[in-house]
């Protein structure tokens, strides 16, 4: 399940980059805070999601959410967009402080970690394989030292979802399309 999951992570990501954007696109920005420049990023919300940046996305305290239908409140098939001024070295220690984390919860979840193919930022991407029969994709993304930013994509589902395919598509759709620009106003 582990290759399939890899093999699947890596084709979506490829493909994605070259796909044509679908309708929908949505800005979420910050201002500046200490040494931290403002930050504006754009993303295509998938045909059939919807994008909330200010209702749900504030009461969950992340900066975006899409989802497919009504709002449930559960995570499952919710992709999250989460943006922090950068604290550690690295996005490699990123990654492992975050499946750190995640193994403290469930010591039997497996994880792995595969590169994303980003063309305005460095990417990365840990599965985790839940004990619970739940999986999370995590992508982790710096657009430069100079931005003082880094930002995470989330997605979790059931590994038995018939689903799971088209939804770590548009997954990996939403991540490679993510567009970072500095400045706290979205160009028009």
């Amino acid at each position: 399940m582990r290759a399939a999951l890899a093999a699947l992570l890596l084709a979506t990501a490829v493909g994605a980059g070259a796909a044509e954007a679908p309708p929908g696109e949505v800005t979420v920005q910050g201002g500046p805070d200490g040494g931290v420049p403002g930050w504006v990023l754009h993303a295509r919300a998938p045909s059939g999601w919807t994008a909330d940046c200010c209702a749900y996305a504030r009461a969950i305290g992340v900066n975006l959410v899409m989802y497919q239908g009504e709002w449930s409140g559960e995570p499952d098939r919710v992709m999250v967009l989460n943006v922090w001024p950068r604290e550690l070295p690295s996005l490699d220690a990123e990654l492992d402080a975050d499946r750190k984390r995640y193994l403290q919860r469930d010591p039997a979840a497996r994880v792995g970690r595969f590169p994303v193919r980003h063309r305005g930022m460095a990417c990365e991407a840990q599965v985790f394989e839940g004990s619970d029969g739940i999986d999370d994709a995590v992508v982790f993304c710096e657009p430069g030292r100079a931005a003082g930013v880094r930002l995470s994509w989330s997605v979790s589902f059931h590994d038995a979802d018939p689903r799971r395919a088209a939804l770590l598509a548009d997954f990996m759709q939403v991540v490679v399309g993510t567009r970072y620009r500095r400045g706290t106003r979205a160009p028009r």
